[in-house]
């Protein structure tokens, strides 16, 4: 179980805050709304389909090179 420990003087929100941004961060808490009710097959495989074509999104949009400018000098 993941958790934080508390700073001497520091206020009970301000932990709070930084252990749902560690929880966030970590997509525990995502996990948890995600299992509060069932989840059809369908349902499923939509959401996949939308977190996959972000993450294909993102992937293509920084994995091509730059174009570069090539000067053909002339070799005698």
């Amino acid at each position: 179980m993941r958790g934080i420990t508390l700073k001497k003087g520091e206020p009970v929100d301000r932990a709070l805050k930084r252990l749902k941004t560690k929880l966030d961060a970590e997509g525990i808490l995502e996990e948890i709304r995600r299992r509060r009710s069932f989840e059809t097959p369908t349902d499923r495989e939509k959401r996949k389909l939308r977190t996959s074509s972000k993450r294909n999104k993102l992937r293509w949009r920084f994995s091509h090179d730059k174009p570069t400018l090539i000067l053909d000098e002339a070799v005698d």
